[in-house]
């Protein structure tokens, strides 16, 4: 039990050294306008820097992610075939179909697919 807990404490004093390391490393030395101005040729910039992005791209990559974690979820159904009851990985299969057909077709109506209004 002793052991544990000195394995504990250098663990957290290990990962604690590690940060303060990392935060003091990571402190900028000089911040003044020259530095933190984003460069253009010598020139002064001629539009702000931090330009808004548009939230299409934002919900794009969420319905991808949904998607594809639902496709990830076939593949263990064609190893499962060889160990369990074929109607079970059949109905199986067929339920994730049907709720990603579903999916698509909602967001096709929604008009979440749909780039230019």
């Amino acid at each position: 039990m002793a052991s544990a807990l000195n394995l504990l404490l250098l663990f957290f004093f290990i990962s604690l050294l590690l940060s303060v390391l990392a935060l003091m490393l990571g402190l900028k030395a000089d911040k003044s306008r020259e530095k933190v101005s984003p460069f253009e040729c010598g020139f002064d910039p001629f539009k702000k820097s931090r330009v808004p992005f548009s939230l299409r791209f934002f919900l794009i990559t969420i319905i991808f992610l949904v998607f594809d974690v639902e496709i990830a979820l076939l593949f263990p159904l064609g190893l499962l075939k060889i160990t369990s009851d074929l109607v079970f990985v059949g109905l199986s299969g067929l339920i994730l179909i049907l709720v990603l057909s579903l999916g698509l077709v909602h967001e096709w109506n929604q008009g979440g697919l749909n780039w230019i209004y």
